[in-house]
């Protein structure tokens, strides 16, 4: 795990690894909002090839509702990026870590705050263990 992350490598070909990382966040009540292919944009945008690398933008709707009525500045953690990164020996997924998220935010130390994201980042330690079997 990084200081911002909860990371998992997996044996696992790219386009196999994003399926089962979509589905391990549905499993855990979340939906991508958002996809960002970084090689299909870096390649449109810049004419460069760079590796499979896509950033998902994963949401629960029931705790965001809760974030963003108790702060609307939570918003700017929202939703919580994902990365999923080809690699030599398979698939790299980067989970952001909303524990980190909030203290880096100045958001820690607010009870609201503090119990959406221990739920979150608990979900997705849940997304990240599923993703190691």
């Amino acid at each position: 795990m990084s200081d911002m992350a909860f990371e998992v490598e997996m044996d696992a070909p790219y386009s196999e690894a994003m399926k089962r990382v979509v589905e391990a966040l549905k499993e855990q009540g979340f939906g991508v909002l958002t996809q960002i292919d970084v090689h299909t944009t870096l390649h449109e945008k810049l004419g460069v090839d760079f590796k499979n690398y896509c950033i998902l933008g994963a949401c629960n709707p029931p705790l965001a509702h809760k974030a963003l009525s108790n702060r609307p500045d939570a918003g700017l953690m929202l939703p919580c990026n994902v990365i999923v990164e080809e690699i030599d020996s398979g698939t790299l997924v980067r989970i952001v870590d909303p524990d980190a998220m909030m203290k880096a935010g100045g958001l820690a130390g607010d009870p609201v705050m503090e119990e959406v994201g221990g739920e979150a980042g608990h979900r997705l330690k849940l997304v990240a263990e599923a993703l190691k079997n």
